[in-house]
């Protein structure tokens, strides 16, 4: 039975306690149909007699663990997540809670039919992964014939239901013009991309990664790239934040980084075993979902990896952790560190993150 829905007064109070509501990447099946290069979750690499789905009566109950710790944004994926034969039956269950629900696909299994039912089941957001900037190549990579006809279609189909999308793209080898990349974005009808940033390993269950020249690059070529998306916000919108690309540089260039990592404390990722992670970048899991409460989270500055779902989020999120951390400071008696935790140049940044992702910000 779904938990029941917040009020504004309730939400206050959790944000004032513990910096905001939390997200939680739920990877439904580590099934999927698509033959991508740079990733282990591919249909050559993982045979079907290791494909594995979440029970559809497990995946409620976990999800009404998530409501409990103030998770109010699940990022359903894979995998490729439209493969579970229950997915909307999850995806219902979320969205009556009061949890905001994000699909990650590679787009092959949304017909126009596919992408109402999408809708009406509660999805709000959906987040569709391109890998160049050309059909033939995106295509080729993925090796799904004429899949970006099938998403050209059904981001018209989720404008008419008011379901957002957004494109992701791997910064990989296959882009190589930022320019024509945007120009092919808008031809599929796209109006907005997040870039995932390349990871040639991972020690958690996810497998969405593969040690490839494709995702290998020297140091300085890494950070000419994330110095390419920071210049196609200028004509494109783009959901990475300027101040979390900077971060990236910082962290390839091994120089001191500005904004701890909240993958454990407020991000967490759940796998198809029902498995509970502080993210895809660590070897240990924190336990079963069901054993998840704030005696388990950790908060210990971590800034290991590029993993843009946790690392940008964590920017953007980072002045109002940083908020309720006063709060705390002024109630326990200490108001000189309150003060001092909110007049930090990491809050000005972090301000300045969410306010360039305001448009995107109020739409999920």
């Amino acid at each position: 039975m779904a938990t029941p829905r917040d009020s504004r007064w309730q939400w206050l109070r959790q944000t004032l306690r513990t910096g905001g509501p939390g997200q939680c990447i739920f990877a439904i099946t580590n099934a999927c149909n698509a033959n991508c290069a740079f990733c282990c979750f591919a249909r050559d690499k993982l045979p079907r007699d290791r494909w594995a789905f979440v029970d559809p009566d497990g995946a409620k109950a976990a999800i009404d663990v998530l409501h409990r710790n103030f998770i109010r944004y699940l990022i359903v994926t894979g995998g490729e997540p439209l493969l579970h034969p229950q997915l909307d039956e999850i995806v219902a269950h979320a969205q009556k809670s009061g949890i905001s629900v994000f699909v990650v696909t590679n787009g092959s299994r949304l017909g126009k039919r596919r992408c109402r039912e999408l809708a009406a089941a509660g999805v709000t957001n959906v987040i569709v992964s391109i890998d160049a900037q050309t059909a033939q190549a995106h295509e080729s990579n993925r090796q799904l014939p004429r899949v970006c006809e099938r998403i050209r279609a059904a981001n018209e189909i989720f404008r008419s239901v008011n379901v957002n999308v957004t494109a992701s793209v791997t910064l990989s080898r296959l882009v190589t013009d930022f320019d024509a990349l945007a120009g092919f974005l808008r031809e599929l009808g796209f109006t907005c991309v997040t870039f995932s940033y390349p990871l040639t390993d991972l020690p958690s269950s996810f497998l969405g990664y593969a040690n490839t020249p494709l995702v290998r690059f020297t140091t300085d070529e890494l950070a000419a790239r994330f110095e390419a998306v920071k210049r196609l916000r200028q004509h494109f919108p783009v959901v990475n934040p300027i101040a979390g690309l900077e971060e990236m540089q910082r962290l390839v260039r091994g120089e001191p980084q500005r904004f701890e990592c909240l993958g454990g404390y407020r991000y967490f990722y759940l796998d198809w075993k029902l498995n509970v992670w502080r993210c895809h970048h660590w070897e240990q899991p924190i336990g079963s979902i069901f054993e998840l409460d704030e005696s388990k989270y950790v908060r210990d500055g971590c800034t290991r990896c590029m993993i843009d779902c946790f690392r940008d989020s964590s920017v953007m999120q980072h002045v109002a952790v940083s908020v309720a951390d006063a709060v705390h400071d002024a109630r326990d008696g200490h108001p000189w560190r309150a003060t001092k935790r909110l007049v930090t140049r990491s809050n000005l940044e972090s301000l300045g993150a969410a306010f360039q992702n305001r448009h995107w910000i109020r739409r999920i």
